[in-house]
């Protein structure tokens, strides 16, 4: 969340996050019908329907929402193992200012790994049939598994309460009739894969280095997919392998900035930043071939045991000034390097290991998606610059570093990169994460910026592109990274300071709720929240 507007500060974007979370059915990737049509059956009120067994959900991360149990004790609450923890907790990245952390401890958490039927008993309560939610890799395997290949030896060393409570909260999901769609790495690496700290004080001398040894950790985390592909194959169908891989990239090994910073957060390290790219593609495409393979259980009965996708920030660019070829070539680049160089490796198995625009074909790369999880906030402006800011990637970081950083609410991007996935890629389309910051003396404006959003993907979905679900960010405020509990996007509030770590609903999950049990957007909403921009 929010981490790109580091690199608009690096990188000449002038940023934009938005001003501010009835189900469908069983199956997000299993639309019955048409998914451009509406459904005929309803009467012509003038809702927005949307199609048929359209999911509507929310989602979370396990190291954001787990933390901060209300009686757990904490190391039966926290998950101490990942890298993550490690930054947030060490006295050295605390002490250094150039790792931007703001400091809350991890007891600051909405306490979710102990509240959790509580707070699918609230999704549910909302009309919500969908719930995205990560596995913690490190939950499960707090120790390495170096060397181990035999799925029973690997059974053998599982964290037993971890894989319990993670069968738990899928039970309870079924129990309500919600599906979840399961990310397996949200940003977290086992501590005994990554030492964020020590990578971060000297990344060339450290010992375990994360995906910059690529050989290792694209190893090691196609073994873990597997694993889980069998262990919660009968509770799952649909999975996601990774989160937004270039958010791992640019503030982990180019531009850690006070608004996101990843371990190991060294700045301009561009050879490594490469690695790290071509890690993270090679391991989607492992990831995907192990739960295929692992993964032989029908979860719902829909004849369908896995389908395997990856969450990706897509995000529109434009020049600031459209006349000005640096700007024109800038915002080129930009979405290229953004939104398009990954995707083209694993979508049609087309890599750019260089990041120069100059794509090789992959047989073993293409067509490693069934689906693409869109995560949607905002849109950029960008300036261009004759002086490259990295030296070794000049053809594609041409970017004015001075341009200020401001926030659009701009809900027209949400159909415009739909239509880029069903145009490029030909794939079915859910929206996996789309939100906005809460501010407590303006709660309207989330409402009108989910009715917004909403608004233009039932246009997309109008328009042909095959959409499946809609994930609003986020359940309940939860432990925002480097930000910790300052920043809130939930469709429940969650007070840090309240020892039991009550919810209470804000004005704007009522709204989305009255959307996801109608099944569309009311007139009433589209009045009270009219798009001040024209339909395309």
């Amino acid at each position: 969340m929010r981490w790109f507007e580091a690199w608009a500060v690096a990188c000449g974007m002038a940023l934009a996050a938005c001003g501010g979370g009835g189900g469908g059915g069983s199956d997000a990737l299993d639309a019955d019908g048409d998914a451009s049509e509406v459904d005929s059956a309803e009467p012509d009120d003038g809702t927005l329907r949307f199609p048929p067994g359209f999911l509507f959900g929310a989602a979370i991360a396990g190291f954001q929402a787990d933390m901060g149990c209300p009686t757990l004790a904490p190391e039966q609450c926290e998950d101490r193992g990942s890298d993550w923890y490690q930054w947030i907790t060490s006295p050295e990245i605390l002490a250094d200012p150039g790792a931007h952390m703001a400091g809350d401890p991890p007891t600051a958490g909405p306490g979710f790994w102990e509240l959790y039927e509580q707070d699918i008993e609230r999704l549910a309560g909302l009309g919500l049939r969908g719930f995205r939610m990560s596995l913690e890799w490190s939950r499960i395997f707090p120790t390495a598994t170096d060397g181990v290949e035999s799925m029973d030896v690997l059974r053998s060393i599982a964290d037993p309460e971890a894989v319990a409570r993670y069968h738990a909260i899928f039970a309870a999901l079924k129990a309500r009739g919600v599906t979840p769609l399961v990310t397996l790495n949200h940003y977290t690496l086992p501590l005994w894969l990554h030492d964020g700290v020590a990578c971060h004080e000297d990344l060339e001398s450290c010992r375990d280095r994360g995906w910059v040894d690529s050989t290792r950790a694209v190893h090691e985390i196609a073994k873990y997919a597997r694993f889980v592909g069998e262990e919660f194959g009968a509770e799952v169908d649909l999975w996601a392998t990774e989160n937004e891989p270039f958010a791992v990239v640019f503030p982990g090994y180019i531009f850690p900035s006070a608004d996101r910073v990843n371990p190991p957060g060294v700045s301009l390290a561009s050879a490594e930043a490469k690695t790290v790219f071509n890690a993270l593609i090679e391991a989607h495409a492992r990831m995907y071939d192990a739960l295929k393979a692992a993964d032989t259980k029908d979860a719902d009965g829909d004849g369908v045991a896995a389908e395997v996708g990856l969450v990706y920030a897509m995000t529109p660019f434009r020049p600031a000034d459209p006349s000005e070829p640096l700007d024109v070539r800038a915002a080129e680049r930009a979405f290229y390097l953004w939104n398009l160089a990954f995707l083209d490796a694993v979508a049609k198995g087309v890599e750019d290991p260089e990041l120069d625009g100059e794509g090789v074909p992959r047989a073993d790369l293409a067509g490693r998606m069934d689906y693409v999880g869109v995560n949607y906030y905002t849109r950029v402006t960008i300036e261009g610059t004759e002086d490259p800011l990295l030296p070794d990637l000049s053809a594609l970081t041409t970017f004015n570093p001075f341009t200020l950083v401001v926030w659009e609410d701009y809900p027209r991007g949400i159909y415009e990169m739909a239509t880029l996935v069903r145009e490029r890629y030909g794939l079915p389309v859910i929206i996996t994460e789309n939100g906005v910051e809460i501010h407590e003396d303006d709660e309207a404006a989330a409402s009108r910026f989910f009715v917004r959003h909403l608004t233009w993907l039932w246009r997309a979905i109008r328009d042909g592109v095959d959409v499946r679900g809609y994930f609003a960010w986020t359940l309940v405020d939860n432990y925002e990274w480097n930000h910790g509990m300052e920043l809130r996007f939930g469709l429940f509030a969650v007070e840090p300071d309240d020892p039991a770590k009550a919810r209470r609903q804000r004005p704007h999950a009522a709204v989305y709720g009255d959307i996801a049990t109608r099944h569309g957007i009311s007139p009433a909403l589209q009045t009270q929240y009219p798009e001040p921009e024209a339909a395309p």
